[in-house]
């Protein structure tokens, strides 16, 4: 840390309409500023709004539902932190409670309606909270907090009460925090600290104390929203906010689970233009996980997979502790924008440098050899039978004189290091206190990255307590693994937003003549036939092999004569899933009465297995390619999501996929290709042809563009496999499965 360091996706209604409280006006859209109203071709928002939560941080009057002074009764405690907090940010306080005339000395209003003014802020404390909720909204109050529990994360019959808690709220533009909250957003934060700062959301307030807890080593936090069960005001509002807060360094998230998947990429594509850097634990990887969050916050967790694809897509940067997001938060708050992407491992030992550049390289840091000139310079100081390539090791003496600080100054003058990494594996007084000193002075003169991993188990040593905590430019972690996620998290941050080109600006916003041509191709829930996929494929540009649909041997005698042999002879029905398990397919027939007996055997078999057919295809025998899968299926959370892998018959035993969230670009389906442990094979392999690339990313491309046109009536397409040709031969989908939704 720095100074320490299957259905489709629902929207809420409150992404299309302006946010009662005010909003500010959006990111581009074409060249234009976007404006509410702007819709991609499926009817869903391209662009995140953003509410005004200035009165909700800084009211200017603050009503407390339920307000106590009396000994022993929880309602004390909340309503006398509630009451410095509105003394620190000069609000005006008012306490409402029926049988009470004062609290703690202030007068007492016996109802919401008796209030003085009308409140920027309700916070309600009763355990039945609707009816006061609707009584604000009656009296206009702007924001209101509910922490009561017993909704969405207990069941179907809380999920209900919930339902109509946000439909009071809905009805009345008033903004609501919870249920199910917590009075983190009412902390004390220092006002003593200087430079960019972390904005917490978090859906659980224990899991958001470590971040909290960085300002005790020097680390400046902004905001801190609890958002609990997000009934209105959501992870979405407050990152859109935060994105936009002119103090914001990085945003921080602890997430179980997400309210609407659209809303929150909305925002993280708002935080990305910004540049803004989003860190994000996420919970649910595991089956167990999921289950855990969705009982605690009631809302969806989403495929992982899924999840994991649409933050990389949006730059989100997804850790596993809660001490990686301390760490990498706080480095990308306050870190300057990296000069260079080389990383130099700086040593008193040469075990330790090893080891860390093991570390380091596995983490998928580039850690380039000095050059023999720097080297040569280095060796001025450092004895010439130690290795001053990268890492740099000085063998320890050289740092306990002024010899230290000029290897320090001259690895930083390299114009190929950006980051220079010095681990410190325990305090070695005096050696460690100089090396120590000469680093953070290094570092305010220089704008690259200064980062030290003070190992010892202690803690308490002046070198670390005194000189590095109290240095605001360098990045010290207590563990190497910490150190390189947050490094490597800081240069790829910087690679993605420079020049970044949202995918929301290039979404559809009308249907293409592609999609008028799949409309009579579809039947509401019902498989389509083979025949029928391919022709829905074809609508799309995707290629499909030279084929016809027979229903007579001699018919599919005159078909492979136009066809060309060999071919290939297929059953195709609506009922049919797995042709080759059934015996349904054969292969490589050359003669007339290979496929003559073929028909006969393939109708033979469906008449056996009672699977009805439409008829039987006699298709164009397509080989010497590599067999990939591009399909489209629903996520919960995301909606129409686009898969791309290794296909084949072995696709399910592979399973060696990635996946995208519609709306994507070109560069963003080569990622996905890249990301594949079998990329490889299309580069070829054993002296293979490479694959034609292109051509797969234009299917990816072009699946993407049916996702989004059919999202709501196509449930699932399988396109396996698709034959990636030679470079410069294109890519044929050789089967397809497409199931439409009802």
């Amino acid at each position: 840390m720095l100074g320490s360091t299957h259905g489709t996706l629902t929207t809420d209604s409150r992404r299309t309409r302006a946010i009662a409280c005010g909003e500010r006006s959006g990111p581009a859209v074409h060249g234009r500023p976007a404006q509410t109203g702007d819709l991609d071709v499926s009817g869903r928002p391209l662009h995140a709004d953003v509410p005004d939560l200035d009165l909700f941080f800084r009211p200017r009057s603050v009503a407390v539902i339920g307000a106590s002074d009396a000994e022993g009764r929880p309602n004390t405690g909340i309503t006398r932190q509630l009451a410095d907090w509105a003394g620190r940010v000069g609000a005006r306080l008012y306490p409402v409670h029926p049988s009470r005339p004062s609290v703690f000395g202030m007068p007492c209003s016996p109802s919401v309606a008796a209030l003085p003014e009308q409140v920027d802020l309700a916070v309600v404390l009763v355990g039945d909270p609707l009816p006061v909720v609707e009584e604000l909204a009656e009296a206009k109050a702007r924001f209101a907090v509910v922490f009561a529990s017993g909704f969405a994360e207990t069941g179907p019959e809380g999920e209900a009460a919930q339902r109509r808690l946000a439909a009071a709220v809905e009805r009345s533009g008033m903004r609501l925090l919870g249920p199910n909250t917590n009075l983190n957003a009412f902390e004390r934060f220092r006002d003593d600290l200087q430079g960019p700062a972390i904005a917490l959301i978090t859906q659980s307030g224990h899991q958001g104390r470590p971040v909290f807890a960085l300002q005790e080593l020097g680390i400046r936090l902004s905001h801190w929203a609890p958002t609990g069960n997000e009934a209105d005001l959501e992870t979405a509002d407050f990152l859109s906010y935060f994105a936009e807060r002119p103090e914001t360094g990085a945003i921080a998230c602890y997430l179980e689970g997400l309210k609407d998947g659209r809303s929150f990429l909305l925002a993280a594509d708002r935080a990305a233009r910004r540049g803004v850097p989003v860190v994000a634990v996420k919970v649910g990887r595991t089956e167990t996980g999921a289950r855990t969050a969705a009982s605690h916050t009631g809302k969806l967790t989403g495929a992982d997979a899924v999840v994991d694809a649409a933050l990389r897509q949006y730059g989100v940067i997804r850790v596993d502790g809660l001490d990686e997001l301390q760490d990498t938060a706080a480095l990308l708050a306050r870190a300057r924008p990296p000069r260079a992407d080389g990383v130099v491992v700086y040593s008193i030992s040469g075990g330790t440098g090893a080891h860390v550049a093991d570390l380091a390289t596995e983490a998928g840091l580039r850690l380039p050899l000095l050059s023999e000139a720097k080297q040569a310079e280095l060796h001025q100081w450092i004895p010439e039978y130690l290795s001053v390539a990268n890492p740099v090791d000085n063998g320890g003496h050289p740092v306990g004189d002024e010899r230290g600080r000029k290897i320090i100054d001259a690895i930083l003058d390299d114009p190929e290091v950006g980051v220079l990494v010095c681990p410190i594996t325990g305090p070695f007084p005096p050696l460690s206190d100089r090396l120590v000193r000469d680093l953070v002075d290094a570092a305010e003169q220089t704008d690259k990255l200064v980062c030290v991993v003070w190992g010892s188990p202690v803690g308490t040593e002046p070198a670390y307590r005194e000189v590095l905590l109290g240095s605001s430019r360098v990045a010290t972690f207590r563990t190497v693994g910490n150190c390189l996620t947050a490094v490597r998290a800081h240069l790829g941050h910087h690679r993605f937003t420079t020049g970044y080109r949202s995918p929301f600006d290039d979404a559809p916003r009308t249907p293409s003549p592609s999609y008028r041509k799949a409309q009579a191709l579809m039947r509401p829930g019902e498989q389509l036939s083979e025949h029928a996929a391919k022709q829905l494929l074809r609508a799309y540009g995707i290629r499909v092999p030279r084929e016809q649909l027979v229903t007579s041997a001699a018919a599919a005698v005159r078909a492979a004569g136009l066809v060309g042999y060999p071919v290939v002879m297929k059953a195709s029905g609506a009922r049919i899933a797995h042709k080759t398990e059934l015996g349904l397919v054969k292969i490589g027939l050359t003669s007339a009465s290979q496929v003559r007996d073929a028909y006969r055997e393939l109708t033979d078999i469906a008449r056996y297995e009672d699977v009805p057919l439409d008829g039987v295809l006699v298709c164009q025998m397509v080989e010497h390619g590599v067999e990939m899968v591009v399909g489209i299926t629903h996520d919960d959370l995301f909606g129409p999501t686009v898969t791309v892998g290794l296909g084949g018959v072995l696709v399910e035993v592979l399973r060696d996929t990635a996946v995208g969230v519609p709306p994507f670009g070109e560069e963003q389906a080569r990622d996905m290709l890249a990301g594949l442990r079998g990329r490889a094979l299309l580069d070829g392999v054993r002296g293979r042809p490479p694959a034609d690339l292109d051509a797969l990313v234009e299917v990816v491309l072009r699946a993407q563009r049916m996702a989004l046109e059919l999202g709501g009536q196509l449930s699932e397409l399988d396109i396996n496999p698709l034959m990636v040709l030679p470079q410069g031969q294109g890519a044929v989908a050789l089967d397809a499965l497409a199931v439409c939704s009802r």
